[in-house]
């Protein structure tokens, strides 16, 4: 490094400085936090015991500026400072969270080069040091030419101090005989690591163009707003306060007073009485071509006397004044005070409201200064909060200070005990800084995390109340007796006709709810009969919502009970794809504060009376939304297999072969868990026993229809979930694109899936944490053992349970290809591409176990259609 430093520095001096200091802060930086706070604390006191020498060599040096007020300057910056950061852990470990496995871990940046401007020498010098030391970092400082010796003695008591207690010496260095060049070669030099640059545009500007991470400041334009609600007392005597203070040299002290005109004339008699001075036009004049020569504020009059600057400029003002005050109505180049002044001199301007006087001041900003500060006084007891709002959200500046002398309320702790001390202003983008705030010592530290493996919690949410065993629709709803009063059924035209619905009215006319019975609900349910149920819905204005029938009643009365809790829902954000469903951009709000929803099944497939997905079509647009939100999990599930008795052969198949596919993608998820693998995994089980003769006998097996019922609804619980993978991806494209009933479009792709997902070694590994390695063939083979197929390892009992399934889909009469379905192999081609596209955007893919491209999609497809496994 020390090669790389004699290569890029042609400067000698610097590079004597800077590599003492990259050797001192290389030992520094080993050090503990307890030995950095030791040095910290002794060298903070040392300042604040030579605050008023400090104070009167700055005052003696520059000829500018306030000893009383230097003095009160050295005491914040090493008082205030150290009060506020003397707890704070800059070494090592920072914070931790070992449950979470999350910890910070500090380290220094290392070198900072500490660029100090001729308005505050000594504080400026002393905060940049104080915070250097306490983040184990080491500064070379660039005084101002006109202060030299008070900056060189503000660095050298430091550094004596700390070396003293142990540091190394060379953490504070500063260059003896300053110039722009060295003040350049500083900033640029490869050892530099920080830039903190205290000054003006060109300063700050050298400061940014070095190519090393800085945080300057810049020019400061403060306007001040005063509403017609101020204490005109308070308002003008904190102005003076700040404008006087160190005569008028921090820069965030207050440019100019827009005054709303109701109280410019009481405002302005009480400048005067309290030792300002009005100019007349003629002494404004003679006054603002001295302050502002070719366009620049005239260095000379920086942190002089009001006094002196009037005197200068040809102006005869009492010698007490304290400030000189120009009224003005123009902003710009034109007028003088409209700048910057950095000197007791303010321009007062009258406005006909308060929103006048919001956009006077953001034109101030814009013309010079934007970014630093502005204030506004204000009642804040009164109800005013819609003004402040207006103000805070109108000003383009990193400090918005209320009620406050800006020069004292900017730097922070004094009047804002919140607003971090610092005498470093950042002004953001706006004055193209790098930070807005208040500069501390995070800017000074690089904060490692230290990240442990610590996986998310998950999640198993079904309804809170799930009654099942055969009968038990009559038990269920009397829960709701006396605590409900009016209900809505939602079902279907032939449940309704065949008396079916009896089954719950007859409960309902016994426990005194009154109801009402919507049965327009058609396959593949659409948003317009939605809109008919819920005209009935807000005139009935029911606390139950019932549904009664398969997956489309049961969906469409979950997207009815959402409408009418919370009509302003927007489908395309509850549609939204995830990838986390707790982390989703829209969700809806919470149901079930209107009313309960109880869903009954009539079928044994679906598994939506226990999930939280719905499906609507906007016929308006032919746009299908499949919605998934955990609010729409129904409040009770009642699962009576005395209403799937009669369930045609085809949708029993269908449904049963439906249920199948749920239970095993689920089981194989990225997201399975102990909680849901248990219910796939009871529902496989049931399924291979009870299916067959469910389909078979009918209703003259009414144990096989009863536990197929219970094994619908027990995987709909493993993939509320556990979500399903890409077999439910592909089946939902090509059922639509080919009005294949879902059952069967599963039950054609499944196997292929399968063997896709049983790949050890698959083209993409899904990312999901609870997902360590590919798993699918082994959690397949615990399926076989589940069944006992037999099979000695992994592969041969994944055989075993694909010949398992291809057999169940044979007693089923389910086709066992696409091609045998009977969809023509030329429009299926002509639909390939457009179905995987559609399916990899599906929902269901990403919790495939292995992460498809598209490619792969394509060939299931293709070996789908030839029932190739």
């Amino acid at each position: 490094m020390a090669k790389d430093t004699q290569e890029n520095s042609s400067n000698p001096i610097l590079d004597k400085l800077i590599s003492k200091a990259k050797k001192a802060q290389k030992e520094y930086s080993t050090f503990s936090q307890e030995k950095v706070d030791k040095i910290f604390k002794a060298c903070a006191i040392a300042i604040n015991q030579r605050r008023i020498p400090l104070a009167k060599m700055a005052v003696e040096e520059t000829g500018r500026g306030i000893v009383e007020d230097k003095v009160i300057k050295n005491h914040f910056a090493s008082e205030y400072i150290y009060n506020k950061f003397k707890n704070e852990k800059t070494c090592g470990v920072i914070s931790e969270d070992l449950a979470q496995g999350i910890r910070r871990v500090a380290e220094p940046v290392g070198v900072i080069a500490g660029v100090i401007p001729t308005t505050n020498p000594t504080s400026t010098a002393a905060f940049k040091a104080l915070i250097t030391l306490k983040t184990r970092n080491a500064i070379v400082v660039s005084p101002h030419p006109a202060a030299k010796k008070c900056t060189l003695e503000v660095c050298k008591i430091i550094n004596d101090v700390a070396v003293k207690h142990g540091a190394p010496d060379g953490l504070v260095c500063c260059i003896e005989e300053p110039t722009v060049e060295l003040s350049a070669g500083l900033m640029q030099h490869p050892d530099i690591k920080l830039i903190l640059a205290t000054g003006g545009p060109g300063m700050v500007k050298s400061a940014y163009s070095s190519g090393k991470p800085a945080l300057g400041v810049g020019a400061g334009n403060t306007p001040v707003v005063v509403d017609d609600s101020a204490d005109v007392k308070m308002t003008v005597n904190q102005i003076i306060l700040s404008k006087t203070f160190d005569n008028g040299m921090i820069c965030a002290s207050e440019q100019s007073v827009i005054i709303v005109k109701s109280l410019y004339e009481e405002i302005k008699k009480e400048f005067s009485n309290r030792g300002c001075y009005i100019l007349n036009n003629d002494e404004k004049k003679k006054v603002g071509n001295f302050i502002i020569q070719d366009g620049k504020l005239n260095a000379n009059i920086v942190g002089h006397s009001a006094y002196e600057i009037a005197e200068w400029a040809g102006v005869k003002v009492p010698e007490n004044t304290k400030v000189l005050i120009g009224e003005a109505n123009e902003i710009g180049v034109s007028e003088p005070f409209s700048y910057e002044k950095l000197s007791p001199v303010l321009g007062l301007y009258c406005v006909e409201s308060y929103e006048d006087a919001v956009n006077k001041a953001y034109e101030m900003l814009q013309f010079a200064g934007i970014g630093h500060t502005s204030c506004l006084y204000i009642d804040e007891t009164q109800n005013n909060e819609d003004k402040i709002k207006k103000f805070y959200e109108k000003m383009p500046t990193g400090r918005i200070l209320i009620n406050s002398p800006a020069s004292h309320g900017a730097i922070g702790d004094v009047f804002n005990f919140r607003l971090e001390p610092s005498l470093t202003l950042g002004c953001g983008s706006w004055g193209h800084n790098s930070t807005s705030e208040n500069v501390g010592i995070k800017h000074l530290l690089n904060i490692k995390s230290v990240a442990a493996r610590r996986e998310n919690m998950l999640w198993y949410r079904v309804p809170p109340k799930i009654y099942f065993k055969r009968g038990c629709i009559d038990l269920a709803l009397r829960d709701y007796a006396n605590i409900k009063k009016t209900a809505l059924i939602i079902t279907d035209g032939f449940l309704f006709e065949s008396g079916m619905t009896k089954n719950v009215t007859d409960v309902l006319d016994s426990i005194n709810i009154r109801y009402s019975i919507f049965s327009e609900v058609k396959p593949d349910p659409t948003l317009s009969t939605v809109k008919d149920a819920l005209k009935i819905a807000k005139s009935l204005k029911p606390d139950l919502i019932i549904a009664l029938g398969g997956g489309s009643p049961i969906d469409a009365a979950k997207v009815v009970w959402m409408l009418y809790e919370h009509p302003d829902t927007k489908f395309e954000d509850i549609a939204m794809r995830f990838m986390d469903i707790r982390k989703r951009i829209c969700e809806s709000p919470s149901l079930g504060k209107k009313a309960d929803f109880v869903a009954i099944p009539t079928t044994s497939g679906t598994g939506s009376e226990v999930t939280p997905f719905a499906v609507i079509t906007d016929d308006s647009t032919d746009i299908k939304y499949p919605l998934a939100d955990y609010a729409l999990t129904p409040s009770m599930a009642i699962l009576d297999a005395n209403l799937v008795m009669n369930m045609p052969k085809s949708l029993c198949a269908a449904s049963g072969i439906d249920s199948l596919t749920h239970s095993l993608e689920s089981y194989v998820s990225i997201v399975a868990t102990e909680f849901t693998k248990c219910n796939s995994k009871e529902a496989i089980e049931l399924i291979f026993k009870y299916l067959p003769a469910s389909y078979k006998d009918g209703a003259d097996n009414p144990l096989a229809r009863e536990k197929m019922h219970y094994a619908a609804s027990l995987a709909g619980m493993a993939f509320a979930s556990g979500f399903l993978g890409i077999c439910h991806s592909l089946a939902h494209k090509l059922g639509a694109a080919f009005h294949v009933p879902h059952g069967f479009a599963n039950a054609m792709l499944i196997c292929q899936v399968m063997k896709y997902n049983a790949n050890e070694v698959p083209s993409k590994l899904p990312s999901f944490s609870q997902y360590p390695y590919p798993d699918a063939k082994r959690r397949y083979a615990e399926v076989a053992d589940l069944l006992h197929l037999g099979g000695n390892d992994d592969d041969e009992k994944f055989k075993l349970l694909i010949d398992a399934i291809n057999k169940l889909k044979k007693d089923l009469d389910i086709p066992l290809s696409i091609r045998e379905y009977g969809i023509p192999e030329k429009e299926f081609m002509n639909a390939l591409d457009e179905l995987v596209d559609l399916a990899f955007d599906d929902q269901c893919t990403g919790a495939n176990p292995a992460y498809p491209l598209m490619k792969d999609m394509k060939q299931i497809y293709i070996d789908a259609y030839n029932g190739v496994y």
